[in-house]
């Protein structure tokens, strides 16, 4: 079976000033279907680049990423956007945009718009996204300026849901000074991946926050390592 997503040979450096960065280095590692992936790793250590390189948000500088066999690293930004907006959704709290005035069953309604639904069925099932990650109707007609942070969290999880994606790759996507909130959050991620059969890759700073996924990897110093050997997560040996 061909795994969902596969990374070959991954690099990516960056610059600062006349310096070459190196993020990641020759990773290479397969996810399967419906599988859901902790990736643990320090700040800097490479974890988000890791992400918005499986999103397709970013590009390598070498090796190539395969999203369902086809090699995103050779789409248009038109075809990975369309990914985007259909069978791979991302989540981060570094990403929160909120118009005002919007409220909140519109800001995940909007979102909807390249699917071919009418505002009303948009509203509808924005409706019922945001009721599965408990904001209920009251709270949907609210602002999106006047929610508290774990509100966010919740709002950004409905929009990603909303599109009914295959992939859901979320980085840190709940920041927020309460344990409580945020344990409730991830609990509310992983259930809705769970229902879908929807794989999940999931980065986080926070041992706790990756509990209860089926595969824990960590990131460090450019190399990817998993730390459960019977999972469907599998980091393959270097390439030269």
């Amino acid at each position: 079976m061909t795994p969902l997503l596969s990374f070959v040979n991954v690099s990516k450096r960056y610059h600062d000033g006349g310096r070459e960065i190196p993020v990641l280095d020759g990773v290479s590692l397969d996810v399967d279907a419906g599988v859901s992936v902790g990736v643990l790793g320090a700040r800097r250590s490479g974890k988000s680049t890791l992400l918005r390189l499986a999103a397709g948000i970013t590009l390598p500088d070498h090796g190539s990423i395969r999203f369902q066999g086809r090699d995103i690293t050779r789409m248009s930004g038109r075809e990975r956007g369309g990914l985007l907006r259909g069978q791979i959704a991302f989540v981060s709290s570094t990403d929160w945009r909120a118009n005002p005035g919007e409220s909140v069953v519109d800001h995940v309604a909007t979102s909807l718009g390249s699917e071919g639904l009418t505002m009303r069925e948009a509203r509808r099932r924005a409706s019922r996204v945001l009721e599965e990650v408990e904001v209920g109707a009251g709270d949907a007609e609210a602002s999106m300026t006047s929610l508290a942070p774990a509100e966010r969290a919740r709002v950004m999880l409905a929009r990603a849901l909303a599109h009914e994606p295959r992939l859901l790759v979320a980085d840190e996507p709940a920041l927020t000074p309460s344990p409580g909130e945020r344990d409730r959050f991830y609990a509310l991620l992983r259930g809705a991946a769970g229902e879908r059969n929807m794989t999940l890759v999931m980065a986080s700073q926070e041992m706790a926050a990756l509990q209860g996924t089926r595969i824990l990897m960590s990131i460090a110093g450019g190399e990817v390592v998993s730390t459960e050997p019977r999972g469907t997560v599998v980091p393959l040996p270097r390439r030269a």
